[in-house]
């Protein structure tokens, strides 16, 4: 697994456990963050001006997404709801997915592709994890039935996305090595 990968699931970590026990904000308190937000993405964005080329386009997107999930987890102090905790959990999953998308773009051929491959695993596992934590959360609002249903269906889309950013690495072989690997990524995952 790649360090963007892995920074990336961290990240999504300490963002789940900070949002889970927080509590309610004032309207004061929201509207205050939301200016600091504004400006701090404006910041951001002007500090890429300096820049060319990807590393400009990157820049540019971490502005985006930091401003992005800074507006979802502020909201959901704001409103202190499950819901929107779980709709800040999904733009963190987004945008981290899109700060990972542009990243790869440095890269070219079966090395891109894999880089692609991986960052939307890492947004699949992080939404199938944010499923899990919203229908966990709540234990009135769903049977345990149910909570199974979403917690085996988001093992299956993390599976799902292991199982493609697999595939795609046995691009860069051929022949009878690229058939093995392609087996063995089959036997790993389950898939016939």
């Amino acid at each position: 697994m790649s360090k963007l990968l892995i920074s990336l699931l961290a990240g999504a970590g300490i963002a789940f456990a900070s949002a889970a026990g927080a509590a309610p904000i004032t309207k004061e308190a929201y509207s205050a963050q939301k200016d600091r937000i504004a400006a701090a993405y404006k910041a951001d964005k002007d500090a890429c001006a300096r820049l060319s080329g990807n590393a400009k386009d990157v820049c540019i997107e971490e502005a985006q997404a930091k401003e992005k999930i800074a507006k979802a987890e502020n909201e959901a102090a704001f409103k202190n709801t499950e819901e929107a905790r779980y709709d800040a959990r999904i733009a963190r999953a987004e945008a981290n997915y899109a700060v990972a998308k542009e990243k790869c773009d440095d890269l070219s051929g079966n090395p891109k592709d894999v880089c692609v491959k991986e960052a939307k695993a890492a947004e699949v596992k992080a939404k199938a994890d944010a499923k899990v934590a919203n229908v966990s959360s709540d234990a009135n609002q769903v049977a345990a039935v149910k909570k199974d249903d979403v917690r085996r269906d988001a093992m299956d889309d993390k599976r799902d996305a292991e199982y493609k950013v697999a595939v795609e690495k046995c691009d860069a072989l051929s022949g009878a090595a690229k058939n093995a690997c392609v087996q063995d990524a089959k036997a790993r995952f389950g898939k016939s």
